[in-house]
């Protein structure tokens, strides 16, 4: 399906690079990460029925998440970027890398799966039909201890806080379409249409299906190196913004002044 344009916003000057978030949140999760790209063009945006952006009337699939990004960025004047994607976010990185791989300049896949096991799925369905009907409210304390240490959790503060208010203020039809979008994701087929260098980052206590991913990206991906973020589960980029945002930093800039010799 063909899914209607959301607004895109730019930061900064330089190279551009295109920022997609994870699910149940919007494009403030990456605020964090902004002071750290100077000499880049930061691109972000809000997935269908999150953030600002409305929700679809009809369910969609990461592919035409993938149609929509490339489009957006058609639309703009983009011939090349680097893209960076966590969870959700890093699905449609690698589908849109794999779709255009002379539109992706360097790709930065975090916290991803390339299909999710059954149990997952099984998941996603589930949240799917409840969402509506429910809300989100039911499935945040799972997002947060999927996302963060225990620890960190237990700790509290201003990052698990804001995480937590984002996600309640998620559309709940909304979440229920990204969520059978992800049951219905599958990238494993086209991964060998990936040329970009790539760079894997995964919290080192992520879940087993992400860690087995990260890995297998790693392994499958013709120039990939792995980052793991320690300690850290699935949200690393919030329990270790150091950590992400050197590697993510570092991969941009060295593969940049590769790219100039």
């Amino acid at each position: 399906m063909s899914l209607a344009a959301p607004v895109l916003h730019r930061t900064g000057e330089g190279t551009p690079v295109l920022l997609l978030h994870p699910l149940g949140v919007d494009r403030s999760f990456w605020d964090g990460v902004l002071p750290a790209l100077d000499g880049f063009e930061v691109l972000t945006y809000d997935f269908p029925g999150h953030g600002r952006t409305p929700v679809p009337e009809e369910p969609y699939t990461i592919e035409d998440l993938a149609d929509q990004a490339r489009q957006l960025l058609a639309d703009a004047g983009y011939q090349q970027v680097d893209v960076v994607g966590v969870s959700l976010g890093g699905l449609v990185a690698q589908r849109l890398a794999a779709d255009a791989p002379d539109l992706v300049r360097r790709l930065v896949v975090v916290d991803a799966v390339v299909v999710y096991p059954e149990p997952m799925r099984e998941m996603w369905r589930d949240r799917a039909a409840r969402a509506p009907v429910e809300g989100v409210e039911p499935f945040l304390d799972p997002t947060l201890a999927l996302w963060f240490t225990a620890d960190r959790l237990a700790e509290g503060g201003p990052v698990v806080e804001s995480a937590r208010r984002a996600f309640l203020g998620g559309d709940a039809r909304g979440y229920a379409l990204a969520c059978r979008a992800l049951e219905q994701a599958d990238v494993t087929g086209v991964l060998d249409r990936i040329t970009a260098p790539t760079l894997v980052v995964c919290g080192e206590d992520d879940a087993p299906p992400f860690v087995a991913a990260a890995r297998d990206l790693g392994e499958r991906l013709p120039d990939a190196r792995v980052v793991w973020l320690s300690p850290a589960r699935h949200a690393g980029v919030l329990e270790q913004p150091e950590q992400f945002r050197d590697a993510l930093v570092g991969f941009l800039r060295e593969t940049r002044a590769e790219g100039l010799r």
